[in-house]
């Protein structure tokens, strides 16, 4: 019988972590900046505050739902929390660069930690009946966070200053703690007694920041090296996972389990299509049509809003009809929208602009809910930590992934100069074949998102 105080702590807490992350994530970005401003840092070491919290992330995800599984998902959750609660409080003291990308590094850890259980503590929580739901207001609040971090985030860094940023997540960490610890009752620790593979997890640590940092500084001739040892890395990891008793990630599931493969690989798939969106039209907005960075954000919001309003609506039809119905036609409304993108040019409208952003953003809440739903409930109960990792990772190298080509595509058509009005032709050529090339690939997701297979026939049996 389900605890109702149980499911609406749950939720709560779920929900405000799932807030937190896309939060400091987008706040940060506008902080960068005032950061650079203070501490006199040079582009690379800029970048750093931004990349090794994903490279944290990357690393601890799969690791931390394995662990979870194993000692219970309370514990790495409450953990994740006081890292990450922590953390924050520190880095707004940082004095100088490196201790604030050491706390950036903590924050990742304790992210990874409770992302990759608070899915699978709502999955171990609710039924099946009303899955869906939960999980499409959990995918909201990640779209919010994303909504308001660059406007919040934005006021707070011009009126008190960018650690301010860091502070203000302190009160929701902490009160986050208190909830899980005092109205979650129990561990769900449906993998107890099971090992933890330690080889496995190095190798795992070290082919993804490997594969995630090569892919970064593409077209460098370091990024092979780096790029070809993750690969070497990532199949030992695949391999040694194929052998062990007790794996950190099961492997075995994408060869056993269409739906969650097919599942999984529509995710990475729709990510790495769709995360470059905004950082192609910020640049757009504010070269081609010069439009301030506050109006840019304006504009560039419609998207994020669609996406929190129309995912929990997603989630709850993904309850009454499968999921990869509805997720599937979430993809081609996406592909559509990528697809008109691809045409705008010097003299394109801004109502044009909106309206396709609004477009994609409903397209991506009907994908992204029912997804979730579907590899969420394709797998049993011992695995939803290493499910919910796995989500997770997909979004993350999906990110990269995006960024990559959108790199790429800019290094062929501009090189290294700076976007500048002599070479405004070739940036637009470069930002159309982007939005091309994500169509495409898509175009290929719907493949898979569309024959992966019934979840109602999965859950029966």
């Amino acid at each position: 019988m389900a605890d109702p105080a149980q499911e609406k702590s749950a939720l709560f807490v779920a929900t405000l972590t799932s807030f937190m992350g896309p939060f400091m994530i987008s706040s940060v970005n506008v902080a960068l900046p005032s950061i650079q401003k203070e501490f006199s840092v040079d582009a690379i070491q800029l970048s750093w505050i931004a990349t090794s919290f994903m490279l944290a992330v990357a690393i601890t995800l799969v690791p931390a739902g394995r662990i979870a599984d194993i000692y219970g998902r309370k514990k790495v959750f409450a953990s994740g929390l006081f890292f990450y609660t922590l953390a924050s409080l520190f880095a707004g003291f940082s004095k100088t660069v490196e201790m604030l990308v050491f706390f950036r590094v903590m924050q990742g850890l304790g992210t990874a930690m409770f992302v990759s259980t608070g899915m699978a503590i709502l999955t171990s929580i609710f039924p099946p009946q009303t899955r869906g739901r939960v999980i499409g207001i959990y995918v909201a609040a990640v779209y919010v966070g994303l909504s308001v971090g660059p406007f919040a985030g934005g006021i707070l860094i011009q009126h008190i200053g960018w650690r301010s940023i860091f502070f203000v997540v302190f009160p929701f960490g902490a009160v986050s703690i208190y909830i899980t610890l005092k109205y979650l009752k129990g561990e769900w620790a449906d993998a107890k007694g099971e090992g933890l593979d330690v080889v496995g997890t190095i190798l795992y640590a070290v082919s993804i920041p490997a594969l995630v940092y090569g892919a970064s500084i593409l077209p460098d001739t370091n990024a092979a090296y780096l790029m070809a040892a993750g690969i070497v890395c990532f199949y030992a990891f695949i391999r040694r996972q194929l052998k062990v008793r007790h794996p950190i990630f099961e492997v075995r599931l994408f060869a056993e389990n269409r739906l969650f493969t097919f599942s999984s690989l529509a995710a990475l798939i729709h990510y790495s299509a769709t995360f470059a969106i905004t950082f192609l039209l910020s640049l757009y907005l504010q070269y081609i049509k010069g439009i301030s960075p506050q109006g840019a954000g304006i504009i560039l919001i419609a998207q994020p809003v669609m996406m929190a309003a129309f995912s929990p609506f997603a989630g709850r039809l993904s309850d009454r009809i499968e999921p990869r119905k509805i997720a599937s036609s979430g993809m081609l409304i996406t592909v559509c929208g990528l697809l008109l993108f691809a045409f705008i040019g010097k003299t394109t409208g801004n109502p044009y602009i909106v309206c396709v952003l609004a477009m994609l953003g409903f397209g991506f809440a009907l994908f992204s809910s029912p997804n979730m739903n579907a590899i969420m409930g394709s797998v049993e109960k011992r695995l939803y930590g290493i499910a919910s990792g796995a989500v997770a990772t997909m979004r993350l190298l999906g990110q990269m992934i995006s960024m990559t080509i959108a790199m790429v595509v800019f290094a062929i058509f501009i090189g290294h100069e700076e976007i500048s009005p002599l070479n405004y032709d070739r940036f637009l050529t470069g930002v159309r074949i982007s939005f091309l090339i994500s169509a495409f690939m898509c175009s290929v997701g719907i493949f898979f998102s569309l024959f992966r297979g019934e979840l109602r026939n999965e859950q029966a049996k």
